[in-house]
């Protein structure tokens, strides 16, 4: 029996304090950017950030930002009524990274770069908007799929964390969803019937990340507590566990 939208959301939300209790992601004062991209994970987070900035004891400011792709056929009347539903006011950050990706750069693996564009272009609209945090809307499999993909194509043992300092802009980086699954989110996405905007990218569904995705849902099947053993082994993570340095 699938779970109703009280108990997803009450699901959700639990692991989402223990994630913001475990690595100190909200503290009283903050002004706490939350990049919109129009998806499900994204504004899934804006609306659990608004129950619990109602219902938990922290005194902080949330203020949705959404970095434009200058594709024209994205309409993003549907995010700013959504935000004005939770009594938030969308910010608009200009952009014409999707121009710059794929006809000025014609890049074939496009993500990268996409994805550090689109960072960079949030954490200056943050920085201008006097915010002192950014939520990131990644989850539990976006980070075991870094983990593979680090492994796969860049011989390295890693993953992103869930709160990084940035020493340029002086933000701090939190991801509130990592110990939430991706499927929980869609049954809340669904279940709150949260909009969500057709991505028009020309890479949508073709990347190396959806391949990846794919590989986890396999082995997840296999060994069904694999995103729960992965929570475990980073927190208990022991460098004495890996080879040490070539000495010469």
């Amino acid at each position: 029996m699938g779970k109703n939208k009280s108990n997803i959301l009450r699901w959700i939300l639990s692991e989402t304090v223990k994630a913001v209790a475990d690595y100190k992601m909200i503290e009283n004062g903050d002004k706490i950017a939350v990049g919109l991209s129009g998806g499900k994970d994204s504004s899934t987070l804006l609306y659990v950030l608004a129950y619990y900035q109602k219902y938990y004891p922290y005194d902080f400011e949330i203020q949705p930002i959404h970095v434009t792709m200058g594709f024209e056929d994205m309409d993003i009347t549907p995010l700013k009524e959504y935000c004005q539903s939770l009594g938030l006011k969308l910010h608009i950050q200009p952009g014409e990274i999707g121009r710059i990706v794929f006809d000025a750069r014609q890049e074939k693996n496009p993500c990268a770069l996409c994805a550090n564009l689109r960072r960079g272009a949030l954490n200056s609209a943050a920085v201008e908007l006097g915010c002192n945090k950014v939520a990131l809307a990644h989850h539990l499999d976006d980070a075991v799929e870094t983990f593979f993909m680090s492994l796969f194509y860049n011989a390295q043992l890693r993953t992103f964390s869930p709160r990084t300092y940035l020493d340029r802009t002086k933000l701090t980086v939190v991801r509130p969803f990592v110990y939430i699954p991706e499927r929980d989110i869609i049954k809340l996405a669904d279940k709150a019937e949260i909009p969500v905007i057709h991505n028009p990218c020309p890479a949508n569904k073709k990347t190396k990340r959806e391949e990846t995705k794919e590989l986890v849902n396999e082995l997840s099947k296999r060994y069904p507590r694999l995103r729960d053993n992965f929570i475990i082994a980073l927190k208990n993570f022991n460098e004495r566990n890996l080879w040490p340095k070539v000495m010469r």
